[in-house]
């Protein structure tokens, strides 16, 4: 990093002083040869030479006592603010994302320094979070990378056994399958959860019936509710059209209906409700599973939370927080509501479209 040298004090001396020199030297000949001339008297060279001696060592004086008030004013107003940025702007280079500059540091200055005060350390604050970010995602990233591993080498060092039975190795076989197929689940997620995170993915809008395709998601989890022996409740109004990005949209009807079947019991119910609320279009995805506590609500949206470890097996702890970025991103609004033992209902809350135009987008 290149350091700026300031000007040396002497040079803000001679610009005082031939500034000063010239102006107090002029005026004082002036006015002492207008004084002469009304006077009556001849002024000598030896007097022209003393006058101009004197003026000179005045100007020398005055140019001093400005050169010294204006380093003064230089080292407090903006060399101690510079100081405090550079410092600053060291530590934060060298990793310390805690850096702050003290607005008190900038008290007096000019030139825009307190605007730079705040500017810095608001960047700092953002570093700052980022940085705990992203060292929170790669330490959970790592850690959920390391369990379908870890499960994999375990059933493949089994299946290595010379005298496992067939129906063991079908079943050794199975889990690695399982957890093969979560370790891509997981990929998959981090993938689309950084591209909408990063603002990689826009929406494309088009209107499309929204009823119907609530229907067809709920249609691809069929082998799922029938093998846990689940009831399926849906409640859709007809002819509910939204304007927005269905593929994004398809992504938190997946992952709300692939939760209410995964966290609900055996014999248990799953409803589906589509309601018009004003200008909206309201979604609800209830279920009668576990329920959540109130604390896991409050970080249910959060990137690799998982508040029922009994069930964390089943999942990355990523599929809600796809789900609330997409919502995001589409203008909508999400939220839930749970009680412990009876069930959640997660409500997804869609602009409609316009209904002046009931055609569908093709």
């Amino acid at each position: 990093m290149k350091t700026r040298h300031s000007h040396p004090a002497w040079s803000y001396f001679l610009a005082f002083f031939l500034l000063t020199a010239f102006v107090i030297t002029s005026s004082m000949l002036l006015f002492l040869n207008y004084f002469a001339r009304s006077a009556g008297v001849e002024f000598t060279r030896e007097n022209l030479f003393t006058a101009a001696v004197v003026t000179f060592g005045n100007a020398v004086f005055l140019a001093l006592i400005c050169t010294v008030v204006d380093v003064l004013r230089r080292k407090v107003m903006v060399g101690r603010p510079v100081r405090a940025i550079v410092e600053a702007a060291r530590r934060i280079t060298g990793g310390d994302f805690t850096a702050r500059i003290n607005p008190r540091a900038a008290v007096g200055a000019s030139e825009g320094f307190e605007e730079i005060v705040d500017c810095f350390n608001t960047m700092a604050a953002e570093l700052s979070g980022v940085e705990t970010l992203r060292t929170d995602f790669i330490a959970n990233v790592s850690h959920e990378l390391k369990t379908p591993l870890a499960v994999m080498q375990n059933y493949g060092t089994l299946l290595q056994s010379p005298d496992l039975t067939e129906e063991r190795r079908v079943e050794y076989a199975k889990a690695i399958t399982e957890q093969s197929r979560r370790l891509a689940d997981l990929v998959t997620n981090i993938l689309k959860l950084n591209r909408l995170e990063n603002q990689q993915i826009y929406p494309a809008a088009k209107r499309y019936n929204l009823g119907e395709q609530l229907a067809e998601c709920l249609l691809n989890f069929e082998s799922t509710w029938e093998k846990k022996n689940i009831d399926i409740e849906t409640d859709l109004e007809e002819d509910v059209f939204v304007e927005s990005d269905d593929e994004l949209l398809s992504l938190v009807w997946n992952n709300l209906f692939s939760n209410a079947l995964k966290f609900t019991e055996p014999g248990g119910t799953v409803s589906v409700t589509m309601k018009i609320d004003g200008e909206l279009a309201a979604v609800r995805v209830s279920d009668t599973g576990c329920g959540i506590s109130p604390e896991t609500g409050k970080h249910i949206f959060e990137k690799f939370y998982q508040g029922d470890t009994s069930h964390a097996t089943q999942g990355n702890g990523l599929g809600l927080a796809l789900v609330k970025r997409v919502v995001d991103i589409v203008g909508g609004d999400i939220s839930v509501e749970s009680e412990v033992g009876k069930g959640s209902t997660f409500t997804v809350k869609i602009r409609r479209a316009a209904d002046g135009d009931l055609q569908e987008t093709p």
